[in-house]
């Protein structure tokens, strides 16, 4: 017998914050799929804590064959070619974390979330917050931020969004938001829950937890 212990492979607290956050959105028992998967601590936080049958779908080949080798069901793909070839209702949950303004049709990987989930989970960096702001009014320069980290010309963002203009996108398209949050990166929430003009204000990362309206 081994005395070397099995390694721990993903601890809930040292997940980022937004995938903390969305675990906490997605009913035990449920089937995921989680679409920019990274290296999976999502899946297997769900799996080994909810009972979830999780998937996942990885751009990064070597982030994909990394989730492989730990044993979750990843496969290598994109958002923007491959939800199409899912059919309608596959899952309980799609997950979109910090990726959708980062595809070149946010707005048709939406509607390819919620045709295969019942419901869909997005979360990204909100470009209304008041940083954000401040730094573009003052310099005339696209921000850096802890949120916003990159220089223009290294940056995968290629739609940012505020919170407001999201709203704006799910009532266009017909999806009614069940939940949404508002956060900071130490995770702090109120009041912005009250007010959506004050989470786009000093909301620093956004949650929504969407679905198709009746």
């Amino acid at each position: 017998m081994s005395d070397t212990a099995a390694p721990v492979r993903y601890v809930a607290k040292n997940m980022r914050l937004d995938l903390r956050l969305i675990a906490e959105m997605i009913a035990p028992g449920s089937t995921v799929l989680d679409i920019g998967c990274g290296d999976g601590a999502l899946l297997e936080h769900l799996e080994r804590e909810k009972g979830a049958d999780a998937r996942g779908i990885e751009i990064d080949m070597a982030q994909a064959s990394a989730a492989v080798a730990q044993g979750l069901a990843v496969i290598h793909g994109d958002a923007d070619n491959d939800l199409a070839s899912y059919p309608a209702d596959a899952f309980d949950y799609v997950v979109l974390s910090r990726t959708i303004h980062a595809v070149e049709k946010p707005r048709e990987v939406l509607r390819q979330m919620l045709r295969i989930g019942r419901h869909a989970v997005v979360s990204f960096p909100n470009f209304g917050h008041w940083e954000v702001r401040l730094k573009l009014l003052l310099t005339g320069r696209m921000p850096m931020t802890s949120t916003w980290g990159r220089p223009w010309y290294e940056t995968p963002n290629i739609h940012p969004c505020t919170i407001l203009d999201f709203f704006d996108l799910c009532e266009q398209d017909g999806y009614a938001v069940e939940d949404w949050l508002a956060v900071d990166e130490r995770g702090l929430r109120a009041p912005w829950k009250r007010s959506v003009g004050l989470a786009n204000l000093f909301g620093e990362q956004a949650l929504f937890l969407l679905t198709r309206k009746a």
